[in-house]
């Protein structure tokens, strides 16, 4: 009878999304060779689908948190249909927040996706990569098109989603890179 012995690996979320990972028996290095570039250029399916799983999941939850924020504040009920129904962007009298609620989750997409994928060029497919995910949710929740307005406002958060994060990520991509490695200078300048 044959044993069979698999090498033990501990993945977890945030090994998956981190970049630098210090294990040394990496097929490959931290430095490309040749190329010049400082992140990794190895193709990682598991880091992409666990970037998209976990950005949308915070996007769905930031979600929930500004319904409950606002309608409490404005005095409105709760419910997931003003996330996936279509026909409730299109009630101006009394839902009005919705535009709001949604205006305010694209910053928060931004900013996850800021802080998950880190990559300037990696921002405009996520934020639709965000946004056609929400369409498949809703297309199979209402099963049937979208309103023009619901197309209008979900345009216009990706966009606001995009900009924003190539934004952050342009920031962050421009720091100053620490030559000294946290070490004391040793000369004084």
């Amino acid at each position: 009878m044959k044993k069979f012995h698999f090498a033990t690996m501990s993945i977890s979320l945030w090994s998956m999304l981190n970049r630098f990972n210090t294990d040394k028996s990496a097929s490959y290095s931290r430095l490309s060779t040749g190329t010049g570039h400082f992140r990794i250029t190895v193709w990682d399916p598991v880091l992409i689908v666990a970037q998209i799983v976990s950005v949308q999941c915070l996007y769905y939850f930031t979600m929930c948190v500004w319904i409950t924020i606002i309608s409490y504040v404005v005095g409105t009920s709760r419910s997931l249909d003003i996330i996936f129904e279509f026909k409730e962007l299109s009630k101006v009298n009394s839902e009005k927040f919705v535009i709001a609620v949604f205006a305010l989750n694209a910053l928060s997409g931004a900013t996850f996706i800021w802080r998950v994928v880190e990559r300037y060029r990696l921002c405009l497919d996520f934020s639709c990569t965000i946004h056609t995910i929400h369409l498949a949710v809703c297309l199979w929740y209402n099963r049937t098109l979208p309103t023009p307005f619901w197309w209008l406002l979900n345009a216009s958060c990706a966009a606001i989603t995009c900009i924003c994060a190539e934004f952050l990520c342009m920031r962050t991509e421009l720091n100053s890179i620490p030559v000294n490695s946290g070490q004391t200078p040793k000369v004084d300048l």
